[in-house]
């Protein structure tokens, strides 16, 4: 038993795509998503200890942020409308996920480190400051996905879906100081110049930043 099943399991990451069954085109891998998100950890970060004093431990945020879709090579990307179509099937989609990572930590891991590598493949999104940060980047790298395709002129509205319920998880983490930067002085940045759909994506962010708490 090594861990060379844990290695190779990089390139199943790299082999499955964001999104599955929509047109698009720029394709994002699993893999790919991981890395973003954690590049945007690290700067949603560095903007919660600079403009919001708050101490990140930096540790416990690349870990969350690189590994949280490691799981994923299990079971796959599955669409975010199907994974939350009822509690009860996210529920068991989660337990499914959680069985199958179990299995492969006590098959594949060496002993000593299963310990490490059952809390690094644990789900991520808790309420810690960096599981929160996560959620907001897991969601943010979405946005960019979203938005990619809309400038590009992909017609398919389920773009739009994407942006509007992004933003929306996004928002619902507006206290932390980095989100209220991000809203501030980041998302403007995205209507910039002239493209199809900019006005409707607009519309969709005014009235998703307009509802107050």
């Amino acid at each position: 038993m090594g861990l060379n099943a844990y290695i190779q399991g990089f390139n199943s990451l790299e082999s499955i795509d964001r999104a599955p069954g929509y047109f698009k085109y720029q394709h994002h891998s699993v893999a790919a998503h991981c890395f973003r998100t954690a590049e945007l950890a690290q700067m949603m970060g560095d903007i919660e200890e600079v403009k919001g004093k708050q101490k990140i431990n930096w540790k416990a945020l690349y870990e969350k942020s690189l590994n949280h879709d490691y799981t994923e090579r299990f079971i796959g990307d599955i669409k975010t409308p199907v994974k939350y179509a009822t509690p009860q099937l996210r529920k068991q989609i989660g337990e499914v996920e959680e069985t199958m990572t179990n299995k492969f930590i006590k098959d594949e891991i060496p002993q000593e480190f299963q310990e490490i590598y059952i809390k690094r493949l644990a789900e991520a999104k808790d309420s810690t400051l960096e599981g929160k940060i996560l959620s907001v980047c897991d969601k943010l790298d979405l946005l960019y996905e979203a938005y990619g395709e809309i400038e590009l002129g992909n017609p398919n509205p389920v773009y739009m879906q994407m942006f509007r319920e992004s933003l929306e998880t996004i928002k619902q983490f507006d206290d932390l100081v980095c989100v209220k930067y991000f809203i501030k002085h980041i998302l403007p940045d995205l209507f910039e110049g002239d493209f199809v759909g900019k006005d409707k994506m607009q519309r969709i962010a005014f009235s998703i930043l307009l509802m107050e708490d």
